[in-house]
């Protein structure tokens, strides 16, 4: 539980309206934006980028004093090591614009991700793509649901068909994914950006999503509360659950399940 002056209700309330905040706040440059600079590993940084994390940041200390943050913004200058002085038990983690190439592109699958973490868990997630106004939420032991305009609907996986869609990454597409995808006779792949691969499997729209590459652990850690919470699983390739709190903040690869009873082939070529 996230202790006893936050409820996981309290959280998602705070997180949930700071996204809200944020997407304002990106939408503004929408359209318009072009990229600032590159950051040292060469991914973009725009001024939304700078604006949502400016607000996210300042909300989650006046809101939720006493849990510790890291925003991909400021995981560097702050040097945030999670495996020491209690980082690793419970935090929050937080990815202002996840889809940076996505929003200067235009093409809307751009995300807001705000998670707690507790124990190496994600625990309660939202994913907020304020372009498309779909807002997903989920915590542990509380379900999953989307909010889109005035319509709040529950997610739930559904069970897996025999002609299985699995969703991919729109901007890191690797071979490897592919050789995943024919292994296990999946011929129907959706692309999509950002988190909302999570959401998408989260929501019964695919079956799916196979990572093979690297990615951070803000990128992935809401999207992963949220399918969690719809009855899905994120398992690393050794079938063992995917945890956070890495010094490195950077994840290996990963198959997101909807169904957690469906068999995989997992060609040992792309786990060596």
């Amino acid at each position: 539980m996230a202790g006893p002056a936050h409820s996981l209700a309290d959280v998602l309330a705070v997180f949930e309206a700071l996204a809200r905040d944020a997407g304002a706040a990106i939408l503004t440059h929408y359209e318009t934006e072009c990229r600032l600079a590159d950051k040292s590993d060469t991914t973009p940084l725009t001024a939304a980028d700078l604006a949502a994390d400016e607000i996210i940041w300042a909300g989650l200390h006046a809101r939720l004093p006493g849990i510790p943050v890291v925003t991909e913004e400021r995981a560097e200058s702050h040097g945030a090591a999670l495996d020491g002085d209690g980082w690793h038990e419970r935090f929050i983690l937080v990815d202002p614009l996840d889809g940076t190439k996505e929003f200067i592109s235009g093409n809307g699958q751009f995300t807001v991700n705000i998670a707690l973490v507790e124990d190496g868990r994600p625990v309660a997630g939202v994913v907020f793509a304020p372009a498309l106004d779909r807002m997903f939420i989920g915590a542990t032991g509380a379900g999953a649901y989307e909010v889109s305009g005035p319509t709040r609907t529950a997610l739930n996986v559904r069970p897996a068909p025999d002609a299985r869609v699995a969703v991919a990454s729109r901007s890191h597409r690797s071979p490897e994914t592919d050789t995943f995808l024919a292994a296990n006779t999946i011929t129907d792949c959706v692309s999509a950006g950002s988190s909302l691969k999570f959401c998408l499997v989260a929501a019964g729209e695919a079956d799916i999503y196979p990572r093979m590459g690297p990615t951070m652990e803000w990128d992935t850690a809401a999207g992963q509360a949220v399918l969690e919470a719809a009855g899905g699983v994120v398992l690393a390739p050794d079938g063992s659950p995917f945890h956070y709190g890495k010094r490195s903040h950077r994840n290996g690869d990963f198959i997101a399940l909807g169904d957690r009873r469906q068999r995989l082939v997992l060609p040992l070529a792309i786990w060596v």
